[in-house]
C-alpha cells in the first residue's frame, strides 16, 4: 500500500492487543467495545480492527494497558482569539442583556497579531490533549500564517474565515445596535474564499475548510443564500452562529416576523451541508416565548446539524433545552468547544450533565449519545464517512487512553470513566493520519510553553487598553475583578 502524501511504500503500525477498542460496526451503524483487539494502520488509513491480526508491521505499539478509540472531531471552535480571555471571562455578564457579555465585553479583550497566533497554538494544544483529531477552527480575525499553523499542528483542520455585513455595540448597556456596511462585508466575503482556496490546496492534505457567514444576525439575506450556494457547489460545510442568545432572537423576529431558524429556512439556507451553531434559543425554549413550535422539525427534516457548546452558555446561565429532546427529534447534534478551554471531554460532560437537569430526567441523554456527537455527529456534519470511527478504510485519527491512570480504574467501563471523571488525564497518545502528535500528554509538534508566556504578554497589553476600548470607561478590573481581593 503506498503512502498518499508520499508515493512511497506506507509505514505500518499495529497497536497489538488493546485492552480495550472502541470500533465502528457497520451492520449496526454505530461504535463497539472489543476486548483484546488489534488495530493497524498503513501510513494514513486503517486496515484492520479486530482480533488475530496476522500481516506484517514495521512497528507495533503494546496496546496492553490501552484502550483505542477514534479521534474527537469538533465542528465549533475559535482557537484563535478566546484563550486570551482565560482568567477573564468565566465570571463575566451583562445582565441588562439577558446575562450574555457576547456584544459589549469579551472583545474588550482585543487580541493582537501575537495574542490571536499564540492563542492558536495553546487552543490547538490544549484540543490534541483532550483526544481531538478534527476541528473547526473559526476566525473572525485569521492570524498572519495561520494556514501554515494549522498545517504544523497536525490536526486536521477545517479553516473557517469568517466574514460579515455589520458589527455590532451596545447603546445604554442595553440595546445592541448593528452598522451596516455592505461594502466591507464583500471585501471580507472575498478575502475569506481566498483562505478557503488556501487551505483546501494545502500538499499536507490534512486542511480543508468551511464557508462561514459570521452570525444570522450580521449577515444580509443574499449573504447567507451565497454562502450557502458556494457550499452546495463545492461540498463543503456552511456555518453560521444562530439561537445563540435571546438579543438576536429578539432582533430576528423584529425584523422578519419569524424565528432565525424559520427565516434561515425561507431564505434557503438550511440543508444537509449546513451547521447552525449553538442553536439554543429556539422557539420552544422558554425564554423566548414565541408562539411556534417548528424549528426543531425544520432543523431535524432539512438535516442541519446543530453545534452543541455547553461550557461557555453555562457561565451565563444558559442551556440547551435539551440535548436529548434535539436528538429524539432527529437533529444531526455535533460537539464543540467554542472558547477557551479547548477540552472536547468536559464539554462532552457537561452537555449530559445539563442535558439532565433541564429534563429533570437521569435517563435524557447517555455517554454513548455523547461520544457520537463528538465523533460521526461532527463528521457528517464535514460530510465524510472516513473520520470519527475506527474501521478498515477510516482516517488513522485515533487516540489511545491510558487505562492503568487511576482515573480511569476500576476499569469497568472506558468511555464512561473518560468522561465523567478522567477527562483528558486520561489521552496518552494521539495519531492524526497515522502520524504521532502526541506521546504521553505531550504535543509534538507545537511548544506550548513558549505559546502560553507569548499568550500572557499579549493578554496583559490587552488588558491595559479596556479602559481605553470600554464606552464607559471601565478598567478591566472593574468588568472582571479577581477571584479574591488582592492584598495591599
Amino acid at each position: 500500500m503506498a503512502d498518499a502524501n508520499s508515493g512511497t511504500e506506507a509505514r505500518t503500525t499495529w497497536i497489538r492487543g488493546a485492552d480495550w477498542v472502541v470500533a465502528w460496526n457497520d451492520a449496526s451503524g454505530g461504535h463497539e467495545y472489543l476486548r483484546g483487539a488489534d488495530v493497524v494502520f498503513a501510513g494514513d488509513r486503517i486496515v484492520f480492527v479486530g482480533s488475530g491480526y496476522d500481516g506484517r508491521a514495521d512497528a507495533i505499539v503494546d496496546g496492553r494497558g490501552s484502550c483505542v478509540m477514534p479521534g474527537l472531531v469538533n465542528i465549533h471552535s475559535h482557537p484563535t482569539n478566546q484563550p486570551i480571555t482565560r482568567g477573564v471571562r468565566e465570571e463575566f455578564a451583562n445582565p441588562a442583556l439577558y446575562m450574555t457579555a457576547l456584544y459589549d465585553r469579551t472583545n474588550l479583550w482585543h487580541a493582537d497579531q501575537d495574542g490571536l497566533y499564540y492563542g492558536a497554538v495553546v487552543g490547538y494544544c490544549e484540543l490534541l490533549a483532550s483526544g481531538v483529531t478534527t476541528v473547526v477552527d473559526y476566525a473572525a480575525r485569521p492570524p498572519d500564517g495561520w494556514i501554515e499553523l494549522m498545517a504544523q499542528s497536525g490536526l486536521r483542520v477545517y479553516a473557517g474565515p469568517a466574514f460579515r455585513d455589520a458589527d455590532w455595540r451596545v447603546e445604554n448597556g442595553s440595546h445592541v445596535v448593528y452598522d451596516w456596511d455592505a461594502e466591507r462585508g464583500r471585501r471580507q466575503f472575498d478575502q475569506a474564499m481566498t483562505l478557503v482556496d488556501a487551505a483546501i490546496g494545502h500538499p499536507s492534505g490534512r486542511l480543508g475548510a468551511i464557508v462561514a457567514p459570521a452570525q444570522v444576525d450580521t449577515c444580509l439575506p443574499q449573504t447567507l443564500q451565497q454562502a450557502a450556494a458556494i457550499a452546495r457547489e463545492r461540498g463543503l460545510m456552511v456555518q453560521t452562529h444562530a439561537c445563540q442568545t435571546v438579543p438576536e432572537f429578539q432582533e430576528m423576529t423584529r425584523r422578519t416576523g419569524k424565528t432565525p431558524i424559520q427565516w434561515l429556512d425561507e431564505i434557503g439556507f438550511l440543508g444537509p451541508h449546513a451547521t447552525i451553531a449553538h442553536g439554543i434559543f429556539i422557539d420552544e425554549h422558554p425564554w423566548t416565548h414565541w408562539h411556534t413550535r417548528t424549528d426543531l422539525n425544520l432543523l431535524a427534516g432539512s438535516g442541519t446539524t446543530v453545534a452543541h457548546c455547553p461550557v461557555v452558555f453555562s457561565r451565563y446561565g444558559h442551556r440547551l433545552e435539551s440535548f436529548g429532546k434535539y436528538l429524539r427529534r432527529g437533529v444531526n447534534m455535533g460537539i464543540g468547544t467554542d472558547s477557551a478551554p479547548h477540552n472536547m471531554l468536559e464539554e462532552m460532560r457537561q452537555a449530559l450533565v445539563f442535558s439532565r437537569l433541564a429534563t429533570v430526567n437521569a435517563f435524557d441523554v447517555s455517554g454513548g449519545d455523547a461520544f457520537t456527537a463528538a465523533t460521526v455527529g461532527g463528521a457528517r456534519a464535514l460530510r465524510r464517512d472516513d473520520i470519527g470511527r475506527l474501521r478498515p478504510g477510516a482516517k488513522a485519527d485515533l487516540v489511545l487512553l491510558d487505562m492503568n491512570h487511576p482515573l480511569m480504574r476500576p476499569a469497568r467501563d472506558p468511555l464512561r470513566n473518560l468522561i465523567y471523571t478522567a477527562a483528558d488525564r486520561a489521552v496518552r497518545d494521539v495519531y492524526v493520519d497515522g502520524r504521532q502528535v502526541v506521546a504521553g500528554g505531550r504535543v509534538l509538534t507545537l511548544d506550548i510553553e513558549t505559546a502560553t508566556a507569548r499568550l500572557e504578554q499579549s493578554q496583559f497589553r490587552a488588558e491595559r487598553n479596556v479602559l481605553r476600548q470600554d464606552p464607559d470607561g471601565r478598567s478591566g478590573t472593574e468588568l472582571s475583578p479577581l477571584t479574591l481581593k488582592l492584598a495591599d
